[in-house]
């Protein structure tokens, strides 16, 4: 058994659907979230797809990609 990181190509003649990846999550200004840690805030700031800046009341937290813990209300 090998540890490949390359993902398995999906053959034509396969049975099975190809597995689709979720689409990235994107974020805009004065989108409503939740954190799984910091709770219930506000985006206040957008740098690219690399990071969300979020006020979450009592203190601001600048949160990156990949947003596993982040998720729009």
């Amino acid at each position: 058994m090998t540890n490949s990181t390359a993902p398995r190509r999906h053959l034509p003649t396969s049975p099975f659907r190809a597995a689709v990846p979720p689409p990235p999550k994107r974020f805009a200004v004065g989108d409503r979230v939740s954190h799984d840690e910091y709770g219930l805030g506000r985006a206040i700031g957008i740098e690219g797809e690399i990071a969300v800046l979020v006020d979450f009341g009592s203190r601001t937290e600048r949160i990156t990609a990949p947003f596993a813990k982040l998720f729009l209300l």
